[in-house]
Protein backbone atom coordinates (compact mmCIF):
# COMPACT_ATOMS: atom_id res chain seq x y z
CA UNK A 1 0.00 0.00 0.00
CA UNK A 2 1.57 3.30 -0.72
CA UNK A 3 1.96 6.30 1.66
CA UNK A 4 1.23 9.77 2.27
CA UNK A 5 2.90 12.42 3.20
CA UNK A 6 3.95 16.61 3.16
CA UNK A 7 7.19 17.17 2.52
CA UNK A 8 10.24 19.60 1.83
CA UNK A 9 12.63 19.03 -0.65
CA UNK A 10 15.77 18.92 0.83
CA UNK A 11 17.79 17.53 -2.38
CA UNK A 12 17.80 16.02 -5.55
CA UNK A 13 20.50 14.50 -7.33
CA UNK A 14 20.08 12.55 -11.39
CA UNK A 15 20.02 8.66 -10.94
CA UNK A 16 19.43 7.98 -14.62
CA UNK A 17 19.48 9.83 -17.49
CA UNK A 18 15.39 9.76 -16.86
CA UNK A 19 15.18 9.39 -13.19
CA UNK A 20 15.96 11.75 -9.94
CA UNK A 21 16.43 10.65 -6.43
CA UNK A 22 14.44 13.40 -4.51
CA UNK A 23 15.31 13.49 -0.65
CA UNK A 24 12.32 15.40 1.48
CA UNK A 25 12.23 16.33 5.13
CA UNK A 26 8.79 15.36 6.48
CA UNK A 27 7.00 15.70 9.94
CA UNK A 28 5.64 12.72 10.61
CA UNK A 29 8.57 10.19 8.55
CA UNK A 30 11.29 12.58 8.95
CA UNK A 31 14.26 12.43 5.99
CA UNK A 32 13.12 10.15 3.36
CA UNK A 33 14.37 9.20 -0.25
CA UNK A 34 12.47 8.87 -3.10
CA UNK A 35 13.01 7.75 -6.88
CA UNK A 36 11.12 9.71 -9.12
CA UNK A 37 11.34 7.69 -11.89
CA UNK A 38 10.75 9.54 -15.45
CA UNK A 39 11.29 12.64 -13.93
CA UNK A 40 13.81 14.45 -16.01
CA UNK A 41 11.73 13.72 -19.18
CA UNK A 42 9.78 16.82 -20.44
CA UNK A 43 6.58 15.37 -20.43
CA UNK A 44 6.70 13.80 -16.64
CA UNK A 45 3.98 14.28 -14.16
CA UNK A 46 6.87 15.45 -11.75
CA UNK A 47 8.14 17.79 -14.55
CA UNK A 48 8.08 21.27 -11.98
CA UNK A 49 7.16 19.82 -8.60
CA UNK A 50 10.17 18.61 -7.01
CA UNK A 51 12.81 21.28 -7.28
CA UNK A 52 14.66 22.42 -4.19
CA UNK A 53 13.04 23.54 -0.66
CA UNK A 54 9.00 22.74 -2.73
CA UNK A 55 6.86 21.83 -0.31
CA UNK A 56 4.45 18.80 -1.40
CA UNK A 57 2.35 16.23 -0.50
CA UNK A 58 3.55 13.12 -1.91
CA UNK A 59 2.94 9.42 -2.19
CA UNK A 60 5.53 6.22 -2.52
CA UNK A 61 5.68 2.82 -2.91
CA UNK A 62 8.37 1.96 0.00
CA UNK A 63 10.45 -0.65 -0.80
CA UNK A 64 11.78 -3.91 1.37
CA UNK A 65 15.86 -3.66 -0.16
CA UNK A 66 16.39 -0.11 -0.07
CA UNK A 67 16.32 3.41 1.88
CA UNK A 68 14.57 4.56 -1.67
CA UNK A 69 11.19 4.20 -1.58
CA UNK A 70 8.95 4.75 -5.08
CA UNK A 71 7.73 7.91 -5.75
CA UNK A 72 4.32 7.90 -6.92
CA UNK A 73 2.28 11.01 -7.30
CA UNK A 74 3.63 14.38 -6.21
CA UNK A 75 0.55 17.34 -5.79
CA UNK A 76 2.74 20.77 -5.50
CA UNK A 77 1.73 23.34 -2.71
CA UNK A 78 4.27 26.00 -2.30
CA UNK A 79 7.46 26.71 -4.86
CA UNK A 80 9.09 29.46 -2.55
CA UNK A 81 10.16 31.13 -5.74
CA UNK A 82 11.43 33.91 -4.05
CA UNK A 83 14.51 31.96 -2.86
CA UNK A 84 15.71 32.05 -6.51
CA UNK A 85 16.01 36.14 -6.44
CA UNK A 86 18.99 36.13 -4.84
CA UNK A 87 21.88 33.47 -4.35
CA UNK A 88 22.63 34.64 -0.67
CA UNK A 89 19.06 33.34 0.28
CA UNK A 90 19.80 29.99 -1.61
CA UNK A 91 23.26 29.47 0.37
CA UNK A 92 21.77 29.85 3.26
CA UNK A 93 18.54 27.18 2.30
CA UNK A 94 21.36 24.81 1.53
CA UNK A 95 23.79 25.24 4.65
CA UNK A 96 20.39 24.37 6.63
CA UNK A 97 19.17 21.41 4.56
CA UNK A 98 22.65 20.15 5.05
CA UNK A 99 23.05 20.75 8.43
CA UNK A 100 19.51 19.18 9.16
CA UNK A 101 20.56 15.91 6.96
CA UNK A 102 24.15 16.13 8.97
CA UNK A 103 22.48 15.79 12.46
CA UNK A 104 19.02 13.60 12.07
CA UNK A 105 18.08 10.01 11.08
CA UNK A 106 16.40 9.14 8.41
CA UNK A 107 12.82 8.03 8.66
CA UNK A 108 12.64 9.22 12.43
CA UNK A 109 9.66 11.80 13.03
CA UNK A 110 10.62 15.36 13.37
CA UNK A 111 8.23 17.41 13.75
CA UNK A 112 10.08 20.42 15.29
CA UNK A 113 12.96 20.21 12.84
CA UNK A 114 10.29 20.20 10.16
CA UNK A 115 8.87 23.25 11.77
CA UNK A 116 12.00 24.95 12.17
CA UNK A 117 12.85 24.57 8.57
CA UNK A 118 9.82 25.10 6.88
CA UNK A 119 9.66 29.05 9.20
CA UNK A 120 13.55 29.39 8.30
CA UNK A 121 12.57 28.58 4.41
CA UNK A 122 9.49 31.08 4.49
CA UNK A 123 11.56 33.59 6.70
CA UNK A 124 14.19 34.13 4.39
CA UNK A 125 13.07 36.22 1.56
CA UNK A 126 11.63 38.97 4.32
CA UNK A 127 14.52 40.85 4.32
CA UNK A 128 18.11 40.77 2.24
CA UNK A 129 20.48 38.16 2.95
CA UNK A 130 21.61 38.59 6.76
CA UNK A 131 24.20 36.06 8.37
CA UNK A 132 22.36 36.45 11.93
CA UNK A 133 19.62 34.47 10.38
CA UNK A 134 21.88 31.91 9.72
CA UNK A 135 23.07 31.89 13.22
CA UNK A 136 20.01 32.48 14.48
CA UNK A 137 18.99 28.92 12.62
CA UNK A 138 21.78 26.83 14.39
CA UNK A 139 20.72 28.20 17.48
CA UNK A 140 17.28 27.22 17.46
CA UNK A 141 18.48 23.64 16.17
CA UNK A 142 20.90 23.01 18.77
CA UNK A 143 17.80 23.48 20.88
CA UNK A 144 15.77 21.24 19.58
CA UNK A 145 18.58 18.62 19.37
CA UNK A 146 19.38 19.44 23.18
CA UNK A 147 22.29 20.95 22.26
CA UNK A 148 22.42 24.26 23.53
CA UNK A 149 25.57 25.70 24.73
CA UNK A 150 25.26 25.75 28.67
CA UNK A 151 27.96 28.83 29.19
CA UNK A 152 29.82 31.17 27.95
CA UNK A 153 29.70 34.80 27.63
CA UNK A 154 27.45 35.01 24.08
CA UNK A 155 24.97 32.49 26.10
CA UNK A 156 22.46 35.10 26.91
CA UNK A 157 22.59 36.28 23.18
CA UNK A 158 22.30 32.32 21.43
CA UNK A 159 19.48 31.68 23.78
CA UNK A 160 17.62 35.31 23.04
CA UNK A 161 17.75 33.93 18.93
CA UNK A 162 16.74 30.49 19.91
CA UNK A 163 13.62 31.93 21.49
CA UNK A 164 13.31 34.98 19.17
CA UNK A 165 10.45 34.69 16.21
CA UNK A 166 11.89 34.43 12.65
CA UNK A 167 11.11 38.43 12.11
CA UNK A 168 12.63 39.44 15.02
CA UNK A 169 15.94 37.35 14.06
CA UNK A 170 15.89 38.97 11.02
CA UNK A 171 15.65 42.51 12.71
CA UNK A 172 18.41 41.96 15.59
CA UNK A 173 20.70 44.49 15.48
CA UNK A 174 23.64 42.75 16.16
CA UNK A 175 27.96 44.95 15.96
CA UNK A 176 30.05 43.65 14.14
CA UNK A 177 32.20 42.38 17.13
CA UNK A 178 29.20 40.22 18.56
CA UNK A 179 28.50 39.08 15.08
CA UNK A 180 31.90 38.01 14.27
CA UNK A 181 32.05 36.28 17.67
CA UNK A 182 29.09 34.38 17.57
CA UNK A 183 29.90 32.87 14.17
CA UNK A 184 32.88 31.56 15.43
CA UNK A 185 31.82 30.35 18.70
CA UNK A 186 29.12 28.64 17.20
CA UNK A 187 31.50 27.58 14.06
CA UNK A 188 33.43 25.51 16.81
CA UNK A 189 30.71 24.26 18.79
CA UNK A 190 29.20 22.69 16.16
CA UNK A 191 32.49 20.86 15.25
CA UNK A 192 33.02 19.83 18.32
CA UNK A 193 29.85 18.16 19.04
CA UNK A 194 29.33 17.07 15.55
CA UNK A 195 33.02 16.41 14.26
CA UNK A 196 32.22 18.23 11.39
CA UNK A 197 30.19 21.03 9.69
CA UNK A 198 28.48 21.43 6.53
CA UNK A 199 31.12 22.86 3.52
CA UNK A 200 28.79 25.77 2.75
CA UNK A 201 28.51 27.38 5.66
CA UNK A 202 31.00 29.85 5.15
CA UNK A 203 28.88 30.91 2.24
CA UNK A 204 25.75 30.75 4.17
CA UNK A 205 27.42 33.57 7.21
CA UNK A 206 29.20 35.27 4.98
CA UNK A 207 28.23 39.08 6.25
CA UNK A 208 27.03 40.51 2.77
CA UNK A 209 24.42 42.09 5.17
CA UNK A 210 25.29 41.79 9.42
Amino acid sequence: MDERSTGIVLRTRPLTESSLIVHWLTPDLGRVGTIARGARRPKSPFRGKVDLFYTAEFTFARSRRSELHILREVALRTTRTALRHDLGYLNQAAYGARLIEQTTETETPLPEIYALFEGFLNALPGAPPRAVMVLGFEAKLLAELGLSPREGKLLSLIESLASREWDEVQQSELTETELRELRQFLHGFLIYHLGKIPANRANAVRSNAT
